[in-house]
């Protein structure tokens, strides 16, 4: 039987995360699930991919705001904004969030030593996901693409065998932290994820909306921030499909409201041949 064996939140775009015992979905991803955000002066999105240090903060969501420890800085606590939305970018899309407080800007910017804006999402309707691969009412909030990421366990158990045998092997066995996912599943083969296309967690339905590219983050150590070349040196040998290498598949919550927790059982709905690999185009 496939279960859930893993439930993560990132309460800030590309900071640390933190574990769950249960949580709610929305429609834009799992409550409190990336509703803040780093940018620059132009508004652009600010992640670990050019400031690993990022990792380093640790953000715990409160009802009105978020508390945040980071290594050489004072404790920070954030209350949400009520200002006016300001135009913010995610990749190439463009959607709007609230500045923060200007201390919240300030132990940021020391922490990255470079001048950033700490931004709260309002409103999670801003956003729709890649229309390609979503409907016209789908939503995502500051996540890189889509609402979850789903990856497994025995997939993860394939790339560190795979680390294990290659020339980088000092830099294993890698965990699961490395690739960020919202929930971690158990008691599936090995890269069967690549063939799902719906699935229910417990009483929550979701579509797979496309396979997850992976990028030069999952090299950086999340405790420690440092750089390695592991894992995407193994993907790019032995998980390249097209242009992109791919470990996880990102999900669409067709059940907004429902609420999953560890040990729910995982039902695969439809499925394909997970040999082709993971889904690149839309359904």
């Amino acid at each position: 039987m496939v279960t859930l064996a893993g439930l993560r939140r990132y309460p800030v775009k590309s900071c640390r995360g933190t574990d769950l015992d249960r949580a709610v979905v929305e429609r834009a991803g799992l409550a409190g699930d990336r509703r803040w955000m780093l940018v620059d002066d132009d508004g652009g999105m600010v992640t670990a991919r050019a400031h690993p240090r990022l990792l380093l903060a640790v953000p715990a969501l409160r009802a009105d705001g978020l508390d945040v420890t980071g290594p050489g800085l004072p404790p920070l606590s954030v209350r949400i904004p009520d200002g006016d939305p300001v135009p913010v970018r995610v990749h190439r899309s463009d959607t709007a969030g609230v500045p923060a407080s200007d201390e919240a800007h300030a132990w940021f910017s020391e922490l990255l030593g470079e001048k950033v804006r700490l931004v709260h999402l309002d409103d999670p309707g801003h956003r729709r996901p890649d229309p390609g691969f979503s409907a016209p009412d789908d939503r995502v909030g500051f996540a890189d693409g889509y609402p979850l990421l789903l990856t497994s366990a025995a997939s993860l158990d394939a790339v560190n065998e795979l680390v294990a045998a290659g020339s980088h092997a000092h830099e294993g066995p890698l965990p699961m932290t490395r690739f960020r996912p919202n929930v971690v599943v158990d008691g599936a083969p090995a890269w069967a994820e690549d063939g799902w296309r719906r699935i229910r967690i417990g009483d929550a339905a979701f579509r797979v909306a496309k396979g997850c590219a992976r990028c030069v983050l999952t090299t950086a150590d999340p405790e420690t921030a440092v750089k390695g070349r592991e894992p995407m040196a193994t993907l790019a040998r032995h998980r390249r499909f097209g242009s992109g290498v791919w470990f996880g598949v990102n999900l669409i919550p067709d059940d907004p409201g429902a609420g999953i927790a560890l040990g729910d059982r995982v039902e695969i709905l439809e499925a394909a041949d997970p040999a082709a690999g993971p889904p690149r185009r839309a359904l």
